[in-house]
């Protein structure tokens, strides 16, 4: 499992809710109410909902396909 300390704001992990029954799903931590740490919150996918940090546990984080990095570069050019 990740540390709370070690999660990134904006990108995507695999995690589940601190409840017994949880299933593991996409999430994106999301800074739409704050840039800073103690405003973070989880975002799930398909959802607008927000949800505490804290609520979850994570298991790793999702990396980004190399292509959209790459497309993502070209279009800050």
């Amino acid at each position: 499992m990740l540390e709370l300390s070690s999660l990134e704001p904006e990108l995507f992990y695999w995690a589940r809710r601190q409840e017994v029954g949880s299933v593991w799903e996409v999430v994106q931590i999301s800074t739409v109410f704050g840039a800073a740490r103690d405003y973070w919150t989880v975002a799930r996918i398909g959802s607008d909902v927000h949800h505490m940090v804290d609520d979850y546990e994570f298991l790793v984080r999702i990396a980004m396909p190399k292509t959209l990095v790459r497309h993502l570069r070209q279009a800050a050019e």
